[in-house]
C-alpha cells in the first residue's frame, strides 16, 4: 500500500502528491512489491485534526489484513498526531506492518527502538507544525497591528483587479493561466453599496431575511463565488468590523484597517446594536405574508384586538378577521390597497418633511458599544467566580441582574441612537409610490408602525355611493405623527 499526503495544495494541481507517487512507487519496484491501492488525502493536515478519509481507509483495509507493508515518502506524510501514531503502532504491532519511507528508510514498529524513532520524528514533526504555526499566526497578527491585509479568501466587499497577473493553475483543467492581482485596499464598487444598502436596511428597521433576499434577486454572489445560502450569511456580512475600515486581531478589534470603509463607522455599530441586541426577535415563527396582519385594529364596537388574515368561510379570496373570530372580514387585497394609497399620499404632500422625527444628537455609539462589552465581560467574570466556588449564590444573582439591567439600558440608548426613521427613505423622494414599491414587507409594516394606526370598522351595508360595495369610510386612520404647524 502507498500513501500519500500533502498539507496545502493551493493550486490543486496535485503535484506534489504526484511526486510523492512516483518515488514510492519506484521503492515499490526496487523491492520487488506489488502495489494493492494508492490512498491519497489531498490539501489535507495531519496537524490540523481534520478527517483524512484515505487514512482511515488505508487503516481499516490493514486491519482486514489487505496488505503487510505501507509506502510513505516520509514519517510526516503519514501523521503529525501523537494519538493517531499510537493507533498506528498497535495496529502495525498487532498485523505485523511493515512501514517503509522514500525519504527516513524503513522503520520496525514491532521493536522497542523502531517505535522510539517512529515518536521522535512524530515529535519533531509536531513541534515543526507547531513553531510554522506560531510564526504564521504571529505575523498575521504583526499585519493585523499595522491594518494591513492579513491574507486569506477574498472578503466580500473588496478585491479590485490590477494590471499586474501572477501565474496560477486552473483547478478543472490542470491547465497555467495569468489571473490579476487584486488590490485588497479598494472596494468593489456593487458589492460595497451591497453592505451599505443592508445596513441602512438594518437601520431602517428591515430583516435580515429581507437583506438576504435581496443579495439572491440581485444576483450577487458571494466571494467564493457561490449563492448566499442562507440569511445567517447576510447577517455575519453585516457584523464584520472590517466593514468599517477596523481592523481584528484574535476576536479583538485592534486598530484602523488600510482599506476603504464601507460603511461609516457610527452606522456599522449602529447596525451591529440592533442585531445583537437580546431582546431583538429573530425567530417570530410564520413570517407575516400581509401588510396588515396583526397590525391593523378590530373596530367592531369596543374590540381591542388585532386582526389577521384568514379564508374562512368558503371564500375565494384572503380577508381580514378578528382574532376573536366574530364579525365577518375585509377583503384583504382591497383593505391594503387603500391604505397603501392613503400613506403615500400623506408622505406626498409638501409638509411630509415635518412627519420626520429629528435625528438623536450627542450619542456616542462607539462609547456606548464599549461599554456593552465591558459590561459582558463582567458577567463572565462574574460566571467564572461563581463556578469556581469564590461567589456565593445570592451575590452571583444580584450582580448578575445588575449587570442585565445595565446592560438593557445601554441597548435601549443603542438601538435609539441606531434606527433610522423608517420614513427618511420616503419622504422627499421624487416619487413615493416607486420608493414604496422598492420596500420590503417588513420595512412596509415599520411604516405603518411608525405613522399610523388603522382601525376596520363594522363597514356599511349595499352599494356605495361610488357604485362599489367597499366601505372606504370605515377604514379609519389615525395619524400618530403631525406637522410642527398643526402642533402648534
Amino acid at each position: 500500500m502507498i500513501y500519500c499526503r500533502i498539507s496545502q495544495d493551493r493550486t490543486g494541481a496535485g503535484l506534489g502528491i504526484d511526486r510523492q507517487r512516483e518515488d514510492c512507487e519506484a521503492l515499490a519496484a526496487r523491492s520487488g512489491w506489488d502495489v494493492v491501492e494508492v490512498y491519497v488525502d489531498n490539501d489535507i493536515s495531519a496537524f490540523a485534526g481534520k478527517l483524512r478519509k484515505d487514512y482511515r481507509r488505508m487503516l481499516a483495509d490493514l486491519e482486514e489484513g489487505r496488505a503487510s507493508v505501507v509506502i510513505v515518502w516520509h514519517t510526516d506524510r503519514l501523521t503529525r498526531s501523537i494519538v493517531e501514531l499510537e493507533e498506528y503502532i498497535d495496529l502495525s504491532d498487532r498485523r505485523g506492518i511493515a512501514t517503509h519511507t522514500v525519504q527516513a528508510g524503513s522503520i520496525d514498529l514491532a521493536t522497542p527502538s523502531g517505535r522510539m524513532t517512529a515518536r521522535i520524528l512524530g515529535a519533531v514533526a509536531r513541534q515543526e507544525s507547531e513553531h510554522k504555526g506560531h510564526r504564521v499566526a504571529r505575523a498575521r497578527q504583526q499585519k493585523a497591528l499595522k491594518g494591513e491585509w492579513t491574507g486569506g479568501p477574498r472578503p466580500f466587499g473588496w478585491g479590485v483587479p490590477t494590471d499586474e497577473t501572477v501565474k496560477k493553475t486552473d483547478r478543472k483543467t490542470g491547465e497555467e493561466i495569468e489571473v490579476p492581482v487584486l488590490d485588497m485596499t479598494k472596494a468593489v464598487p456593487e458589492e460595497k453599496a451591497a453592505v451599505a444598502h443592508g445596513t441602512d436596511m438594518i437601520l431602517s428597521g428591515g430583516s435580515v431575511r429581507g437583506f438576504y433576499r435581496w443579495l439572491r434577486d440581485k444576483g450577487l454572489k458571494t466571494s467564493l463565488g457561490k449563492e448566499f445560502a442562507h440569511p445567517d450569511q447576510a447577517r455575519e456580512l453585516l457584523l464584520r468590523p472590517r466593514n468599517a475600515g477596523i481592523t481584528v486581531s484574535r476576536g479583538e478589534e485592534v486598530g484602523r484597517g488600510q482599506w476603504e470603509e464601507l460603511v461609516p463607522e457610527d452606522k456599522f455599530r449602529a447596525c451591529v446594536a440592533i442585531l445583537r441586541d437580546p431582546a431583538r426577535v429573530t425567530t417570530p415563527g410564520s413570517a407575516p405574508k400581509w401588510l396588515g396582519s396583526l397590525l391593523y385594529r378590530c373596530g367592531r364596537g369596543e374590540c381591542p384586538e388585532f386582526v389577521y388574515v384568514t379564508q374562512s368561510g368558503g371564500r375565494a379570496y384572503p380577508s381580514y378577521r378578528c382574532q376573536t373570530g366574530h364579525g365577518g372580514g375585509r377583503r384583504a387585497e382591497t383593505v391594503d390597497k387603500y391604505v397603501v394609497d392613503t400613506v403615500i399620499e400623506r408622505l406626498s404632500r409638501d409638509d411630509a418633511p415635518e412627519l420626520l422625527e429629528p435625528v438623536p444628537e450627542g450619542v456616542d455609539v462607539a462609547a456606548l458599544q464599549a461599554e456593552a462589552e465591558q459590561i459582558r465581560a463582567r458577567m463572565r467574570d462574574l460566571g467564572g467566580l461563581f463556578g469556581g466556588g469564590q461567589l456565593e449564590l445570592l451575590a452571583f444573582t444580584e450582580g448578575m441582574e445588575t449587570a442585565r439591567a445595565q446592560l438593557e439600558g445601554v441597548t435601549r440608548q443603542l438601538a435609539r441612537a441606531a434606527r433610522r426613521d423608517p420614513l427618511v427613505g420616503l419622504v422627499g423622494a421624487p416619487d413615493v409610490g416607486v420608493a414604496w414599491r422598492g420596500l420590503e414587507l417588513e420595512q412596509k409594516r415599520g411604516v405603518l408602525r411608525s405613522l399610523v394606526t388603522v382601525t376596520l370598522k363594522t363597514p356599511r351595508p349595499g352599494r356605495m355611493p361610488d357604485g362599489g360595495y367597499f366601505d372606504y369610510s370605515a377604514v379609519v386612520f389615525e395619524w400618530r405623527r403631525t406637522p410642527k404647524r398643526e402642533e402648534k
